[in-house]
Order: structure tokens, then C-alpha cells, then sequence
């Protein structure tokens, strides 16, 4: 597997709709990390890997949708690493039908693939903290480190929270904003930041006001012993929710990649900088601030 890029790129944006409001743009390039592995997906999976294999793990068992990035990106670094891995797919009605680019992919890099009709795999995903739900998983899969939808742990938190020591003369004037799917990104960000900045997250989710925040708080209270307040999630700039892309997100992407030369993702990145100017134009945001948006992800490569 060819070595990741850190730091990743920070590069300075000019924007007449930034200046206008005052605010200095920078984007953060996690995209440009790795080319199987990419973005916040390399940040998680790296110290879940490496406790995986100071515990002698074999195989990866992990939980996804139908084109779910995190499910390509750990096939892709089993695949690398030699390691076995699951992949169990929402939606049992996709057993028997053609495979996505998405799921053909995983299977490529070797991921043995299980779909799981969505009450199970909602009743699975809540249940993971049980020991019975693990026995049942190790008795069909055999032993196993298990990830969560998403990839999102403690851990996973904790790898997060690396690209702040890459953003150098972080201050009072500083937001760093990231789109938010299951809230590890941003609890590892908001986690690192000195005192005085602030980390701002943008739900990718329909009606996730309070679950989204519940689970960052949890991260935080698992992770480092104590919560924090300098973070807020906006919630006004999904879409319609996951996966969504409105005629209106797609023609701010759109244009965006027009004027910057910058491929946007569209299930999460561009509902973050949609957001960013949203607030940027509502003078929402203080004059004055240094805003640094993380680009979690490239755009999928078929999709």
C-alpha cells in the first residue's frame, strides 16, 4: 500500500463571497491522504489497525450501506495488510441483485460480503456493546475486530484529532469546520483545538438534532475523561438527509468546483462548504475568523 500524505495540504482559498463576509478560507486536503484510503478514512482506521494487530486480530468485521466509503476504504486496507475482512451490508434485498460499483469494489480487495435485512442490521448495530451480539458474530464469522458503522470509535476519535497538530497558530480567531455523518471527526477536532478556537460541524443526517450531539458528547466522555464546549453541530444543511442532493447543493458544488479548480464530494463535503457560505452570507460567522474546512473525502469514483 503506497504511504500516506501527511500533513495533507492546506491551501488557502480567495473567495469574494469570504471576503465579503470578512473571513479568511483555508481547506484542509484529507482528500489528497491516500488513494484507497483516503481522508478522515485513513485518520480513523489507522489506530483501529494498529490495535487490531497489537491484539492478533486476523480479520476486520465492519458495518455499512450500499456505497458506503468506509466499507470500500477497509477492504482496501485489509487488502493491503493481509488481513481478512466482512463487510455486513444494510438491506438483504441487495443480495441477489447486480452489484453497485461500490460493493463490487469491496469484493475486489477480497471483502466477503453479508446483507442483513434493516431491522436486524439496525437491532445488530445497537447491540454491539453485547457480549451475546459479539459470540453471535465470532460463531458465523469467526474472531474478529469489529468496527462500527462508519468506523467511528474511540479510537477512530483519537486518529481524528491528529490533523489538529497539523493546522499551525491555531487561536482565539480560528474555526474548523467538517461535516458530520457519526460525530468521530468532529469529537477528535474539537478534542485537540487550544483554548479559544472552536470547531463547527455540519449533519449530513435528516433530524439528527441531539443524537449527533449525544454521540460526540459520549466520545468525548469515553475517550478523554471529560466533555467539551467548544463545538456546535448546525443541522440546516443536509439536503433532505444522507445521501441527498438537492438541485441547489448540486448547483453550489458545481459552481464551487468551477471557481476553485477543487473536486467536491457530495454526500458530505459539499453539504459542509453549502453550509459554510450559508453562514458566511447570513453573517452568521464572526468577522475577523480563520476558517478551515476539512475536506474529508474525494468525490466517489463512479458515483
Amino acid at each position: 500500500m503506497p504511504p500516506a500524505v501527511l500533513p495533507s495540504p492546506l491551501t488557502p482559498l480567495a473567495d469574494p463571497a469570504m471576503e465579503r463576509a470578512g473571513l479568511e478560507l483555508r481547506l484542509k486536503r484529507d482528500d489528497l491522504i491516500h488513494p484507497t484510503v483516503p481522508g478522515n478514512k485513513w485518520r480513523k482506521l489507522t489506530p483501529n489497525l494498529r490495535a487490531a494487530a497489537e491484539q492478533g486480530h486476523t480479520r476486520l468485521l465492519t458495518f455499512g450501506g450500499a456505497y458506503s466509503n468506509h466499507i470500500r476504504a477497509v477492504a482496501a486496507a485489509g487488502a493491503a495488510r493481509g488481513l481478512d475482512t466482512v463487510g455486513i451490508i444494510r438491506g438483504d434485498e441487495l443480495a441477489d441483485a447486480p452489484r453497485n460499483w461500490s460493493l463490487a469494489l469491496a469484493e475486489s480487495y477480497g471483502m466477503r460480503l453479508s446483507f442483513l435485512d434493516r431491522s436486524g442490521y439496525r437491532e445488530t448495530l445497537r447491540s454491539l456493546d453485547d457480549p451475546r451480539t459479539l459470540r453471535e458474530l465470532e460463531a458465523r464469522w469467526g474472531r474478529a475486530y469489529v468496527l462500527p458503522e462508519g468506523g467511528t470509535n474511540v479510537l477512530a476519535a483519537q486518529g481524528a484529532a491528529d490533523l489538529v497538530a497539523e493546522l499551525p497558530d491555531l487561536g482565539a480567531r480560528d474555526i474548523v469546520c467538517c461535516a458530520v455523518g457519526t460525530g468521530g471527526t468532529l469529537a477528535g477536532i474539537a478534542a485537540a483545538l487550544p483554548e479559544g478556537a472552536r470547531a463547527l460541524g455540519f449533519a449530513v443526517l435528516k433530524g439528527a438534532g441531539g443524537y449527533l450531539e449525544g454521540e460526540v458528547a459520549e466520545l468525548h466522555r469515553r475517550g478523554w475523561g471529560r466533555t467539551f464546549t467548544d463545538w456546535r453541530i448546525e443541522h440546516g444543511y443536509h439536503g433532505g438527509g444522507y445521501g441527498r442532493v438537492p438541485a441547489g447543493l448540486e448547483a453550489f458544488a458545481a459552481g464551487f468546483e468551477e471557481r476553485h479548480g477543487v473536486r467536491v464530494e457530495r454526500r458530505y463535503v459539499a453539504k459542509m462548504l453549502w453550509g459554510l457560505y450559508g453562514l458566511a452570507e447570513a453573517g452568521a460567522l464572526p468577522r475577523g475568523s480563520r476558517v478551515t474546512a476539512v475536506v474529508t473525502g474525494p468525490p466517489d469514483p463512479y458515483g
